[in-house]
């Protein structure tokens, strides 16, 4: 087995609080249709858009708030008030310049497999706003690499490692959705920790590997280091 060189961080709700925000965005855009339609058949068209868009915005908040528009389009039959509209564009706004609130023991973890790894930080999103969440988080210095991607599947983070010069199987990757962040790296032979995070995105879930040899998971980022040091040990 080669000597685990190479580990991985996802960033948004494993380093950083990211979907809160979503959240009380989805909030607020309830109450601004709730004359139009009922919360939760508002919450089901809402996540069908943001579905199907996918392909045509990426993921992110931009991505988020013209799914947003359009639920708010089709609920209305096209006549939602321009003020409704307006707000949803200004909740949008907000959401991109939320401040950057660190999860409990992120700094440390990062600091401590930093000194003995080839530390990568690989997010999805928009490039914009995971380069401003990345220099507000104060991380930055602490990763030898930083790939920010449009989706994250086998063959991506196949890529990413092949141009660090690092074998799949000698890398963990470390977050809190196991369909992007844990499945795609056991599925090229590495290890991949899940870090639960209390809310995750509907269309992130996926039901976990318990038998998987090289699946792990953490309550949060403070036992990291010592399951890797187990892992390189061969004891974890």
């Amino acid at each position: 087995m080669p000597a685990l060189t190479t580990i991985a961080f996802d960033a948004d709700d494993t380093l950083w609080h990211n979907e809160r925000f979503f959240r009380l965005t989805q909030d607020r855009f309830a109450e601004l249709l709730a004359g139009y339609a009922p919360r939760d058949h508002l919450e089901d068209r809402l996540l069908a858009a943001e579905r199907r868009n996918l392909g045509r915005y990426g993921f992110g908040i931009k991505g988020f708030t013209l799914s947003m528009i359009e639920t708010a389009l089709d609920v209305t039959g096209d006549k939602v008030p321009a003020q409704v509209i307006r707000e949803i564009v200004g909740a949008g706004q907000e959401m991109l310049d939320h401040p950057i609130e660190l999860l409990p023991h992120a700094r440390e973890a990062v600091a401590r497999l930093a000194a003995d790894h080839h530390i990568l930080l690989i997010t999805k999103g928009d490039l914009l706003d995971q380069e401003r969440k990345l220099a507000q988080s104060g991380l930055g210095d602490l990763f030898d690499g930083v790939e920010i991607v449009s989706d994250k599947t086998a063959a991506v983070y196949a890529a990413i490692f092949a141009r660090h010069g690092h074998l799949p199987e000698a890398t963990m990757m470390i977050g809190n959705s196991l369909k992007s962040d844990v499945l795609p790296v056991l599925a090229l032979g590495g290890w991949g920790v899940h870090v639960p995070h209390d809310l995750t995105w509907a269309l992130e879930h996926e039901e976990p590997p318990a038998s998987h040899a090289r699946f792990r998971s953490l309550d949060d980022l403070g036992a990291l280091g010592d399951l890797v040091a187990s892992v390189e040990s061969g004891c974890g």
